[in-house]
C-alpha cells in the first residue's frame, strides 16, 4: 500500500492560508514554511493568521510550522508554492535541500521578475524537476469567499493526470469542487494575465467607465488572452472554461480582487507607489504586466495586446490614465 503523500505550503499570505485550510479538510498534518517569526509564534498561540484571514482558526496539531525553508522541502512530498511572483527568486535562493523528487505546485500568479519564467518552467530549469512533477492551481477562486466556506471552484493542471487528481483530491471538500487538466503552461499564463486585466478594469472603474464598457472589456480581454497564450504555447484549449474565462471575470469583477483595487486607485489619481504603500496585500498584475509586455516585445511577430499595452504604458510609462482609456476604447469592439 503507498504511503499518504505529505504536503507543504510555502507562503503566508491571503491565497497559502486559504490553501492550507483546504487541504486541513482533508490531512492529518500539513507543513507550512512562513519568513516570519511573528506570524508562526502568533499562529501557535491564537491559532489563526495575524495579517491574512484572521477569521480562519486552525487546529494546530494539524500543522507542522517553520520558519526554515529547507526544513519543509525536505518534510514534504508535494511542494505548493504560494509565495508572490516578485519575491520567489530570492526565497528559492535560500533553499539548498535537493527537490528534484519531489512533486512541485504552484499557485504563484505571475513570472518570475529575474528570469522571465513561468513558476512551472523556472523549476524545471533550475532544479530539473520534470513536467510531469509540476501542476498549476488555478481559480476562480478567492481566498476570502474560501474563509467563508462559500462555494468555490479550482482547477489543477499537470501533464500527468493521476497525479493532477491526486492534488484535486486533497484539495476538494464541500466548498471546493476541482477538475483536473493538462495545460499547464496556458493555464499559468491564463493565471498571469488575468491581474493584468483585472488592473485595467479598476483602473476603467476608477475614471468613472459605467458596466457597459467594463463588458466590452472584459469580452476583448479574454479574446486577448487566447492570442497570448496561443503564441506562446499552442495546443488545443477551451478559452471559455473555468481556469481562463471564469477566473478572468471573478478577478475584473469581485470587490475581493485585489488586483482591481490597486487599478481604481490608479484611475482615481494615486501614483503606482502610493497605492502600493496604501494596499496591504500585493497586487500580482503590477510585475505581471511587465513580464507580459517584454515577452511579447520579445517575439518576432508581437501579437495585438491593446489591454496589456494600455495598462503598461499607464503604470511604467507614467502616462495619463484618462487619455491612455481615451484611446484605449477605439481599440476595442
Amino acid at each position: 500500500m503507498n504511503k499518504p503523500l505529505k504536503y507543504a505550503v510555502f507562503g503566508a499570505g491571503s491565497w497559502a492560508t486559504a490553501i492550507v485550510k483546504m487541504l486541513c479538510e482533508n490531512l492529518d498534518e500539513i507543513g507550512w514554511y512562513m519568513r516570519s517569526v511573528y506570524t508562526k509564534e502568533h499562529l501557535l498561540r491564537e491559532y489563526h493568521n495575524p495579517n491574512y484571514l484572521s477569521s480562519v482558526e486552525f487546529h494546530i496539531d494539524q500543522l507542522k510550522l517553520s520558519n526554515d525553508i529547507n526544513e519543509m522541502a525536505e518534510y514534504a512530498d508535494v511542494l505548493i508554492f504560494v509565495i508572490p511572483s516578485a519575491f520567489i527568486h530570492a526565497e528559492l535562493q535560500k533553499m539548498t535541500a535537493d527537490i528534484s523528487n519531489k512533486i512541485i505546485v504552484s499557485a504563484v500568479k505571475g513570472i518570475i521578475p529575474e528570469t522571465g519564467l513561468l513558476v512551472g518552467q523556472h523549476f524545471h530549469e533550475a532544479y530539473k524537476i520534470p513536467y510531469n512533477d509540476i501542476a498549476v492551481i488555478a481559480g476562480p477562486c478567492h481566498s476570502e469567499e474560501v474563509a467563508l466556506e462559500r462555494l468555490s471552484y479550482l482547477t489543477i493542471s499537470c501533464s500527468d493526470a493521476k497525479k493532477a487528481q491526486t492534488i484535486a483530491d486533497a484539495l476538494s471538500s464541500d466548498y471546493i469542487k476541482t477538475k483536473i487538466s493538462d495545460d499547464i503552461i496556458g493555464v499559468e499564463y491564463a493565471v498571469m494575465l488575468k491581474n493584468i486585466y483585472a488592473i485595467a478594469a479598476g483602473i476603467a472603474h476608477g475614471l468613472g467607465y459605467g458596466d457597459n464598457f467594463q463588458s466590452v472589456l472584459m469580452s476583448n480581454a479574454i479574446r486577448e488572452m487566447r492570442r497570448f497564450i496561443k503564441k506562446m504555447h499552442k495546443m488545443k484549449r477551451n478559452i471559455n472554461n473555468s481556469a481562463y474565462l471564469g477566473d478572468l471575470l471573478v478577478t475584473g469583477y469581485s470587490v475581493f480582487s485585489r488586483n482591481r483595487m490597486f487599478g481604481n486607485m490608479i484611475g482615481k489619481g494615486y501614483t503606482v507607489k502610493s497605492a502600493q504603500m496604501e494596499m496591504s496585500m500585493v497586487a500580482e498584475g503590477y510585475y505581471a504586466t511587465k513580464s507580459a509586455h517584454l515577452l511579447n516585445e520579445k517575439n518576432k511577430s508581437k501579437t495585438k495586446l491593446p489591454i496589456i499595452n494600455a495598462v503598461y504604458d499607464i503604470l511604467y510609462e507614467g502616462k495619463d490614465p484618462k487619455k491612455v482609456f481615451k484611446k484605449l476604447t477605439d481599440k476595442l469592439d
